[in-house]
């Protein structure tokens, strides 16, 4: 079987960013953006999607955050794509509602070549530390663009930001795992059309 893995290397005069991810991994990871929380966030995403991913990213941190936020939202987007392939055997859709304490995020993806995000977080708070958390939908936007996937993240409840984000982070791992394992009785592409 051919190994699902992509790697993207992006070089802007804003970032620097070199992504590895294999989506049939055992969740192992090494992230290094600069922005200790977003490391933290990815590193749920890969643990819960089995996902083993390296993330190497410079950026003009001492600008802002948005610039190197939303680059790897393109990155890990291609890289998807690229692991992806044609897609042949997938399940194509997957979901996942996790609780956080008292946070509870509903995840939900299709993986079936069309971009479209729906994201409803019902933050109240917008920082932790200096991060501030509204860059995640830039984030998750760049994301789903480049990895023309359907991303619908909506949290139900929740009070703690820090909760509500890893809920997200943990539940979009794990949707994305369902979505992209490889289903023996699925013959081609998972879709009438013939392509996805």
């Amino acid at each position: 079987m051919k190994k699902r893995t992509g790697r993207v290397e992006r070089k802007t005069k804003e970032t620097d960013i070199t992504i590895q991810l294999n989506l049939d991994g055992e969740g192992k990871t090494a992230i290094d953006t600069g922005i200790p929380f977003f490391d933290h966030m990815l590193e749920l995403f890969g643990r819960h999607g089995l996902f083993d991913l390296r993330v190497k990213a410079r950026g003009d941190l001492a600008v802002d955050y948005h610039h190197t936020v939303e680059d790897l939202g393109i990155c890990l987007g291609q890289a998807l794509f690229e692991a992806l392939g044609e897609k042949k055997g997938i399940c194509r859709y997957g979901s996942a509602t996790l609780p956080m304490d008292e946070a509870l995020a509903s995840v939900a993806v299709d993986c079936g070549g069309r971009s479209f995000l729906v994201y409803n977080p019902k933050i109240r708070r917008i920082k932790i530390g200096d991060f501030n958390v509204g860059l995640f939908k830039e984030f998750f936007r760049a994301f789903t663009d480049q990895a023309r996937i359907a991303l619908h993240i909506n949290v139900l409840y929740g009070d703690d930001v820090h909760h509500v984000i890893e809920a997200v982070f943990k539940g979009l791992g794990r949707a994305l795992r369902a979505a992209t394992e490889l289903d023996p009785r699925v013959k081609g592409v998972p879709s009438t059309k013939g392509k996805l």
